[in-house]
């Protein structure tokens, strides 16, 4: 597999540093603990908003690091957990009088880092709180989770406790909003394809020429089956019927509809995924209020898709509407 790598064990720290050079005056990086913080942060009169979580999942969270979103981001390496030490360092260094909001996806080593950095650093007197993301409806436990699975449906609880973040909530409100997007939020996915560690060298997962695998987890961790492939109207169905019925979304909900690529799948695809779901959307009476095509959390050079709905109020809406500064911006 022909990839631009240099040493793999300096995978992540090169690319934090050529996100850090690329966007100088408002990103800074501390090689330390793996951290891209916002230059602007701490500061006293906002909540500080940090999330871990493994790599290779860019733009997330590394490359959602700016105003409106985190503060900052202390990945681990590809697809493993960031070492406990990594987040209390960041939290010691991030805390504001206002606070620190811990994100977590909801899987069992992020579970354990983040937990445990919680403790140490309310020990030491920081005012810590942490969310845990598990939007994922298509296993209910994993190897690599206890419970739901955190998946693209984290770029929307970022986006909304960011935003409050910038309007100068406290962390208890933050806590609030973040919990309600979560509770309204569900992704499934499907993989066309494995991806391929730097480590590794090789596909994590064998999947056969015609086969997918339905409900695959951002690690390539399995899902509800494995299948094979079949239209893009058919799979498009597949994952919308699974996260309508989960919830539910009911006819007469206003949703924000996001078809995410997983990191090797070409954009024109990710948009006939979005126009079959919208009109499916349509016929059940549900209105699509808010857009999102793109790769918001991938899984390195996996070919693939997930789909999600955020049931939309005036106020999850107002928040995902407020304006955003980061490095993953597109022109």
């Amino acid at each position: 597999m022909k990839k631009f790598v240099n040493d793999p064990k300096q995978y992540v720290p090169e690319m934090l540093k050529g996100i850090a050079l690329a966007n100088p005056d408002t990103l800074k990086y501390v090689p330390a603990y793996n951290l891209i913080m916002r230059a602007d942060s701490p500061n006293p009169d906002r909540v500080s908003i940090i999330q871990g979580s493994g790599s290779g999942h860019e733009p997330a969270h590394v490359m959602t690091v700016g105003k409106g979103m985190l503060d900052a981001a202390c990945p681990g390496d590809v697809f493993s957990a960031p070492p406990m030490d990594y987040v209390y360092e960041t939290t010691k260094l991030l805390a504001s009088p206002k606070g620190v909001l811990l994100l977590v996806n909801n899987y069992t080593g992020d579970r354990m880092a983040f937990e445990m950095a919680q403790e140490l650093s309310a020990a030491d007197g920081v005012n810590v709180k942490t969310l845990f993301i598990d939007d994922d409806v298509a296993v209910q436990d994993s190897t690599y989770t206890v419970g739901r699975r955190g998946v693209a449906g984290n770029f929307f609880v970022m986006k909304a406790v960011g935003a409050a973040a910038e309007q100068g909530a406290d962390l208890d409100e933050l806590v609030r909003i973040g919990e309600k997007v979560d509770s309204v939020t569900r992704t499934m996915g499907i993989a066309l394809t494995s991806c391929t560690p730097p480590a590794k060298g090789s596909p994590l997962f064998e999947l056969g020429d015609d086969e997918i695998e339905v409900g695959v987890g951002i690690h390539g961790e399995p899902g509800r089956r494995r299948a094979k492939l079949t239209t893009a109207n058919e799979m498009t169905d597949e994952m919308l019927d699974a996260v309508v019925k989960d919830l539910p979304y009911v006819a007469g909900d206003r949703v924000a509809l996001m078809i995410n690529g997983l990191g090797g799948t070409p954009i024109s695809e990710l948009y006939i995924l979005f126009g079959r779901a919208h009109e499916r959307l349509t016929e059940l009476g549900i209105t699509v209020g808010r857009s999102y095509v793109g790769e918001y959390c991938t899984s390195l050079d996996m070919a693939g898709a997930s789909l999600t709905l955020v049931r939309l109020d005036d106020e999850i809406e107002a928040l995902l509407a407020a304006p955003a500064e980061i490095a993953a911006r597109v022109f």
